[in-house]
């Protein structure tokens, strides 16, 4: 890699499936966001993406001043992740790094070689993953074998969330830090693809846009949803995450109402064009880290309704619609209230851009966290 300059730090990113994120998951645009900004800082960074299925772009070996480095990997559901971070993290080890930065609690169960090899390791638990349904006993397993490696032999450990920050605390008696994601400003879309792929016309559909997995609520929300008396329809964008026979579940709840649509996994112009234009987001989580489309949701100016459990009520303060977490019942009557009261609606979409850019800024989350790797 050269001579280091003064000052300048040789950094690695793993964990991620790819970076550039890709429309992937909240992991994958954190390390994207973070890694961009650390190579525009002046570090040497390098990331690990997997290879196959799940890898990003192939022949990429440089993004925005980033080293791009592929790894072998098993691409079978829960074993790719264990696999790719295994790998990454021998490499990482034995690589010319000062700083192995680990992201999620699976791949963390490698962060002791990196740390037997001298090197500073930080974990980011983007949300505590062995409650996740999607996982089965193994993946569940490896998952808690990080989290407690990442307690053990980390240097700082990053959290997104008061709540995770106080599950560890309590667990294990280990301090963390919090730094919370941030976000971009946008510029509004006017619907043109949307119109054309799916109809959909400006403050006509209720969105919910991010991973279809058993945690985000959403067979409350369509049980909700079908109880509405609305013709506002019911746009459900995202991709699976080794959950395609939830989804399956999801299309069988659906079955019969017309109103609801499944746009599939979404990114670019259609993914902006959907935020842009939406009367309503809604995120009826019981599970989350910190919720990236949450953020991104409300940067576009939409009023949001989100379940009320602490890592949503902790972005969103008192600028969104909240409903108790696994109520259907409650739910269905903000649903309704919120297609009833578009004065209301529109109040919360005044606020939301100015408060949320106002108070994630990625900037300022890429200095904190490099502030971390210098101490």
């Amino acid at each position: 890699m050269g001579e280091k300059k003064q000052n300048q730090l040789r950094i690695a990113f793993l964990g991620m499936k790819c970076m550039p994120a890709l429309g992937q998951g909240g992991v994958e645009v954190v390390v994207e966001e973070l890694s961009t900004r650390m190579a525009k800082m002046g570090h040497q960074v390098t990331c690990y993406n997997r290879s196959g299925k799940q890898g990003g772009k192939k022949g990429l070996t440089t993004y925005k001043g980033v080293r791009i480095v592929n790894v072998p990997t098993i691409d079978k559901r829960g074993l790719a992740a264990m696999s790719a971070s295994t790998v990454a993290a021998i490499r990482a080890a034995f690589g010319p790094y000062d700083v192995v930065h680990f992201h999620a609690e699976g791949p963390c169960a490698m962060l002791w070689l990196p740390k037997l090899m001298g090197k500073r390791c930080i974990a980011t638990i983007h949300g505590l993953d062995h409650q996740r349904a999607k996982w089965g006993k193994l993946a569940s397993t490896y998952i808690m074998l990080g989290e407690k490696c990442a307690v053990r032999f980390a240097d700082e450990v990053i959290v997104l969330s008061k709540g995770v920050q106080d599950y560890f605390m309590k667990t294990y008696g280990r301090k963390t830090r919090f730094i919370p994601n941030g976000v971009n400003r946008t510029k509004l879309r006017e619907a043109d693809l949307i119109q054309k792929k799916f109809g959909l016309e400006k403050d006509g559909y209720i969105l919910f846009l991010a991973r279809l997995v058993p945690e985000k609520g959403l067979k409350y929300l369509i049980q909700a949803y079908r109880q509405v008396q609305t013709d506002k329809k019911l746009v459900i964008a995202g991709g699976t995450s080794d959950t395609d026979q939830f989804v399956k579940e999801l299309k069988a709840l659906a079955a019969g109402d017309d109103r609801i649509l499944f746009t599939g996994f979404v990114r670019g112009q259609m993914l902006e064009e959907l935020y842009s234009n939406a009367y309503l987001y809604t995120l009826p989580s019981d599970l989350e880290g910190m919720p990236l489309s949450l953020l991104e949701a409300m940067s576009y100016g939409n009023c949001c309704l989100v379940s009320d459990i602490a890592e949503c009520t902790e972005v969103v303060e008192d600028k969104a619609m909240v409903f108790l977490q696994g109520n259907v019942e409650d739910l269905r009557e903000k649903l309704q209230t919120a297609c009833d009261r578009e004065e209301l609606v529109q109040g919360y979409k005044k606020d939301a851009t100015e408060f949320i850019c106002g108070k994630y800024d990625w900037d300022e989350v890429a200095k904190e966290t490099a502030r971390l790797y210098n101490k």
